[in-house]
């Protein structure tokens, strides 16, 4: 039987749960107003956020409806055929037969192989990201989509759901300890392990190297250039809060990020003066100010991004069967925490070798060609493998 409490007793744990409510109403009013901050302040940056979920579900859909339209054979054979050669070339070969470059000719760099149907769907994805699109519907574009299974999706939204807790963090001006907030986020990230990527860097040969390399910025270049300015931005923005916050004599950053990702958009069909990037964007390139003061943030972001390519590169195969077996595997590489992961000199060599133009160009400051000669392909490289000594 339970013992009657005493009436003291039960004065003194009613005055401390409401003790301890109103303790904590502080941080919970903080939580709930710093889901608001970039709505609040950079409206059409959130909006963009919400609209780029919604465009990669139709994107990475779009790319699997192409390649099973029986008007694409043709050119699906040539490209399996083409990409197939390049995996057993040697870079020098490329070279003298005149596919250096990306590991593939300059007819397929400007056009791709399914130009119009390419064309048709990009201009699709265009009227989706100027759309107005609810949080509601960003949360469940990865689930909605019918080329990922539900397991990837929800890796997909977990990375979002972290890279927003960062824009939350910096634009909060009651969050004072920046760095004890951002490890926070790492370690609630992280508690969901099966459907986290790790804070050390995978690998980059596992994205120039796998089996399926280039195969999405080979057969859909407008595509691929659509997907990293979206990823560009992500990064861009951050480092523009981020420079702001750190240096009060900086502002008006964000709009300028914005504006400069308009210009690599471009017009409907791709057409724009600003070059899209043609590399993924990674962070240390892009957002330097992450990399520098929240490196496992910033290695979390670029292991998502890379996974995000790989995935594009499986539906944008030709002819491949089981691609969702495929996808599996390559998600369960990179939620993998104990192997393949690259030296940190390693994974900076990776990133800066892509060339800061080539990513899309800087997110503060200006550079309007390439400082790069070579690409990071370039480099001596085979198509199915990653120098690791530097040039």
């Amino acid at each position: 039987m339970f013992k009657q409490m005493n009436p003291f007793t039960r004065i003194a744990r009613k005055f401390g749960a409401i003790l301890i409510a109103l303790l904590l109403l502080p941080v919970f009013a903080q939580n709930v107003s710093a889901q608001a901050k970039l709505g609040d302040q950079y409206p059409e940056l959130a909006g963009l956020f919400n609209a780029f979920d919604v465009t990669q579900g139709a994107l990475l859909e779009g790319i699997v409806r192409i390649n099973e339209d029986p008007s694409t054979r043709t050119a699906r054979d040539e490209m399996e055929e083409h990409l197939n050669m390049l995996a057993t070339m040697s870079m020098s070969d490329m070279m003298k037969s005149g596919m250096g470059g990306h590991s593939h000719d300059m007819g397929m760099i400007i056009e791709g192989p399914y130009n119009e149907l390419e064309t048709e769907h990009r201009t699709e994805l265009i009227g989706i990201l100027r759309k107005d699109h609810s949080a509601e519907e960003a949360k469940n574009a990865f689930g909605n989509s019918s080329a990922l299974n539900t397991h990837t999706a929800r890796v997909f939204q977990l990375g979002r759901e972290f890279e927003a807790g960062l824009f939350e963090i910096y634009l909060d001006d009651s969050i004072t300890d920046k760095q004890r907030a951002v490890n926070a986020a790492i370690e609630d990230y992280l508690s969901d392990s099966r459907h986290s990527v790790p804070t050390l860097p995978k690998s980059y040969g596992l994205m120039a190297g796998h089996t399926h390399a280039t195969a999405f910025q080979t057969g859909f270049p407008k595509l691929s250039g659509l997907l990293w300015s979206n990823q560009w931005l992500h990064l861009a923005a951050l480092e523009a809060i981020m420079v702001e916050y750190f240096d009060r004599q900086f502002s008006n950053t964000v709009p300028v990020t914005l504006e400069r990702y308009w210009n690599k958009v471009g017009s409907e069909s791709g057409m724009t003066m600003f070059p899209a990037p043609n590399d993924l964007p990674m962070a240390p390139t892009i957002a330097p100010h992450i990399y520098s003061f929240h490196p496992q943030a910033s290695i979390i972001i670029d292991n998502l991004n890379m996974l995000e390519t790989i995935v594009a590169d499986i539906l944008a195969f030709p002819n491949l069967e089981d691609r969702q077996g495929v996808i599996d595997a390559a998600v369960g590489e990179f939620t993998n925490k104990e192997t393949n992961f690259d030296a940190e000199y390693d994974y900076l060599l990776a990133a800066l070798r892509g060339g800061i133009y080539n990513q899309g160009g800087p997110a503060v400051g200006n550079l309007d060609r390439s400082e790069r000669n070579r690409s990071r392909l370039d480099m001596d490289m085979k198509h199915n493998m990653i120098m690791s000594n530097p040039q």
